[in-house]
């Protein structure tokens, strides 16, 4: 049979782009469909580029604040012109996406939805294509949960409040998970009050507990946090809205300007006419094996559209595996366990691989757990931020089943054992690298030094050491 096209991507996201991008370049006929006015996805319109941008320019006025104090009127000004500096970073990296691009590259663009008519065909718009193999990227949106009343309120999500321009008094953020923790030390540090509804124990439940401790009672010095609390029902008010929650049985009521619901996302498929293609869904996310392909092996799924793991340098990681299968033919595995994320609060938060928790389910007592205080590190003594930790967990070996960190940039510094891990070296490696002194990274290389302590200076061969030294030397 002939085909319109060797390959269809359906979405423009991270994901979408970088097959795209890549059919095109092994010689592939390509049509990339994108049902929004602009590429990039969520990442870059609702998501990384924004909310980083805010997070720059809220940490700018944070450090500001020890210095000055600010009036409300201050406030207003500087949190209009945090969100016009959001903007203006979108747009500057929209330049990057453009389709102008793309098309360039010999893609062919559409800008219209599509949908499945069978497994080899699609509806654009009021256009039908043909494609020998097909790759869903269509990214996730915000989940609303069913609370009482949500339907009645105007709530943001992270896919509207960057368009906010008036600084609101007061917010309630339903989720404390990584959007909900963001972007609330962001506006506290704009000058709104702000609370936190979270359902678990802790705030950001993904991460390890330890890390998750400290986070949490660093965030709670620039906000109330509410923990095993429950949003039962949302009431519009005169000036706002009224959120009532139950908390250790007990129900209570907030009332705030504006209400923020950050409860995790849900993937874009419902409109796609799956059941046409034959492809099957998981609580409505694309079903794929480890090489991405769905229950079509002509097709496959990328991004958060397959539910794996929310992040756009995961959906760029599938997209490059997806790419080389779909048209080189090879049958190339997605693995996740070496693939780190970043929590971009102040401190940052780093985690790679398993939890301790998880780690010691998994290895027992063959796990070897390492941490270092940063109030026992010179650089973070100098700079005057001595609030974090570092934990590596390895096998008794040396390989490494998990890092964590939360500490002023780990996002950066930290990185070096994610490389590590990468290349399958093992964790006690880092000890033999120099570092140049007083480099955040030190703290890590100062961690690694803890291997050899337990391994070699509370062991057999240490006693062995001695004895010779003594004797001979």
């Amino acid at each position: 049979m002939d085909y319109d096209y060797q390959i269809a991507v359906i979405g423009g996201g991270s994901g979408g782009l970088t097959v795209a991008a890549g059919a095109a370049s092994f010689g592939a006929e390509t049509a990339l469909i994108e049902r929004k006015p602009n590429l990039g996805g969520d990442c870059l319109h609702y998501g990384c580029m924004p909310s980083k941008a805010l997070i720059q320019a809220a940490k700018e006025v944070h450090t500001s604040s020890h210095y000055q104090s600010f009036s409300n009127e201050d406030y207003d000004h500087l949190f209009s012109g945090a969100m016009e500096r959001v903007a203006e970073a979108v747009e500057d990296v929209q330049n990057h996406d453009s389709k102008d691009r793309f098309i360039d590259m010999g893609i062919d663009l559409y800008e219209a939805e599509a949908v499945f008519q069978d497994p080899h065909t699609l509806r654009v718009g009021e256009k039908t294509i043909t494609a020998k193999r097909i790759v869903i990227a269509t990214g996730s949106s915000p989940f609303i949960p069913p609370i009482q009343g949500v339907d009645e309120v105007d709530c943001l999500t992270n896919e509207t409040i960057f368009s906010l321009r008036q600084r609101p008094a007061s917010m309630v953020v339903i989720g404390g998970g990584i959007i909900g923790i963001e972007l609330s030390q962001a506006m506290s540090r704009l000058g709104v009050d702000v609370t936190v509804l979270e359902g678990n124990d802790t705030i950001l439940a993904n991460e390890d507990e330890e890390i998750a401790g400290i986070a949490q009672q660093t965030a709670s010095r620039e906000m109330n946090i509410l923990t095993n609390a429950k949003a039962d029902r949302i009431e519009k008010t005169q000036t706002g809205v009224k959120v009532v929650y139950t908390k250790d049985g007990v129900e209570n009521t907030l009332e705030a300007e504006q209400l923020l619901v950050a409860t995790g996302r849900k993937a874009n498929t419902g409109s796609l006419g799956l059941e046409h293609a034959g492809v099957e869904t998981e609580k409505g996310a694309v079903t794929v094996n480890a090489s991405l392909r769905t229950s079509q092996n002509h097709i496959y799924a990328v991004g958060d559209c397959n539910g794996s793991m929310p992040f756009t340098h995961v959906a760029g990681m599938e997209g490059k595996i997806a790419v080389s299968n779909a048209v080189l033919g090879l049958s190339r595995k997605a693995s996740y366990e070496k693939i780190p994320w970043v929590v971009y609060t102040a401190p940052e938060i780093y985690h790679l691989g398993l939890t301790e928790k998880e780690a010691k389910e998994k290895y027992g007592d063959k796990l070897l757990t390492f941490k270092t205080k940063l109030e026992n590190n010179d650089r973070f003594m100098a700079e005057r931020n001595t609030t974090g930790l570092v934990k590596i967990l390895t096998t008794s070996r040396g390989r490494i089943v998990g890092a964590h960190a939360v500490g002023e940039g780990a996002g950066e510094w930290m990185q070096e054992v994610g490389t590590v891990q990468a290349l399958n070296k093992k964790f006690q490696s880092i000890s033999n690298i120099i570092h140049p002194y007083p480099a955040r990274n030190n703290v890590v290389s100062q961690t690694s030094d803890l291997y050899w302590r337990e391994k070699l200076f509370g062991s057999r061969v240490n006693d062995l050491i001695q004895w010779y030294v003594k004797k001979w030397r």
